[in-house]
């Protein structure tokens, strides 16, 4: 399935650890989120909180919030 990111229209933090998977040249999947916390349902799922950005790795079987962390794993792991 590859790598999926959760993010918001107009996040800032979302918006580095999009350009980050852009930069490392890595195909992923964006899900928009509601702007609503109490209507991010599927981030909840997957993450267990409704902030993002959130990152799903399938292929590594990890699942992380916080834009810093993000960007660290794109670095270290993906480029």
């Amino acid at each position: 399935m590859g790598l999926t990111l959760y993010e918001l229209d107009g996040c800032p933090y979302c918006e580095k650890a999009a350009d980050a998977l852009d930069d490392a040249g890595v195909d992923y999947e964006t899900v928009w989120v509601d702007a609503m916390h109490s209507e991010r349902n599927e981030v909840k799922r997957v993450s267990g909180q409704r902030g993002v950005p959130v990152l799903v790795d399938d292929d590594h079987a990890v699942t992380m919030a916080e834009s810093e962390n993000i960007l660290d794993y794109v670095e270290r792991t993906l480029a």
